[in-house]
């Protein structure tokens, strides 16, 4: 016959036992209120680290951006690849700088994409998109191994273009407004004083045909929403000046890379103005609200020649 060891108490089945193994509802919903209101202090400290994570690897992809075009200019004699931002053939004029793939070759010998420069030294088109944009064009992949074959399977059959996130500065020229100046992207490894060191930087921008009179960016910024993308072009972000947002009150931190290899930060207030030329010396710009708009451009992208800017009278000499 089993006997109680001493100091066994035994277990208590009555309804004391039962309440003690248990939580209230009242305990429950305060526990639930306690984790909701942690949940509700911690999600903007998550949503911030992701974005400096999406940042982070953004300045990766600028980095490898710059990597593979120097790499192109040591295997072609010191040049760099063509601009594909074109639109036309022997009249031909500027399009925006964010062109992966134009709307056609400006002649047989040039490309009209990207792709067929730099698709031996970057075989993810990802690392050719802004990470904190809202959302990539559908077929970038699909296009960028396309090259100069690319049709949208969406559209109908002609040659589309596609346009990004980022900013592509090689062999562009650009129209800078005051004075008459105009930008002049690195043309070559030996290039002077008078052409800019800039390769690539994030898209940011004003007055763009698909948000006119708003401030754009691919990098988030407060009070800004998304832009959808289009059949040729990716998402970004803006907010109309209407809102109460301006020049000197956007926060948003941008990336830019050089032909030395280095990719540095800057803010709005670090930039000059830059407006796509309708010519192909930069001379003219395109007419306000009908075309593509402002691109700023980091201010350390500009050089200067030792005496002063390069203008469009001394270009035509």
């Amino acid at each position: 016959m089993w006997e109680k060891p001493i100091g066994f108490k035994g277990y208590n089945l009555g309804r004391k036992g039962s309440e003690s193994r248990g939580f209230t509802l009242v305990e429950l919903l305060v526990v639930i209120s306690i984790i909701s209101m942690l949940m509700a202090m911690l999600m903007p400290v998550m949503c911030g680290v992701r974005r400096r994570a999406r940042r982070l690897q953004g300045i990766v992809n600028q980095r490898e951006i710059v990597n593979a075009v120097n790499y192109y200019t040591m295997d072609n004699d010191g040049i760099y690849p063509e601009s594909v931002a074109t639109i036309g053939r022997s009249r031909w004029n500027w399009q925006e700088p964010t062109m992966l793939t134009g709307y056609r070759k400006r002649s047989p010998q040039l490309h009209r994409s990207m792709g067929e420069y730099l698709g031996s030294y970057i075989k993810d088109a990802g690392k050719l998109f802004c990470k904190n944009a809202p959302e990539k064009y559908k077929h970038l992949q699909k296009a960028w191994d396309a090259g100069d074959e690319w049709d949208n399977p969406d559209t109908a059959p002609v040659p589309d273009p596609v346009i990004g996130t980022y900013c592509f500065y090689w062999n562009y020229i650009g129209f800078l407004g005051g004075r008459r100046r105009i930008f002049i992207g690195p043309q070559s490894s030996s290039d002077g004083p008078e052409k800019s060191k800039l390769l690539v930087s994030d898209y940011f921008g004003y007055d763009h045909w698909r948000s006119p009179k708003a401030y754009g960016s691919c990098e988030e910024f407060p009070k800004a929403t998304v832009t959808p993308g289009t059949y040729v072009s990716s998402a970004y972000w803006s907010c109309l000046e209407s809102e109460g947002v301006n020049f000197n009150t956007i926060a948003v931190k941008l990336h830019a890379g050089y032909t030395d290899g280095h990719v540095e930060p800057y803010y709005p207030s670090e930039t000059v103005p830059m407006e796509v030329s309708i010519t192909s010396n930069g001379s003219v710009p395109y007419p306000s609200g009908l075309g593509p708009g402002i691109f700023y451009l980091p201010r350390n992208g500009l050089q200067r020649p030792p005496r002063k800017w390069l203008t469009v009278n001394s270009l035509s000499r």
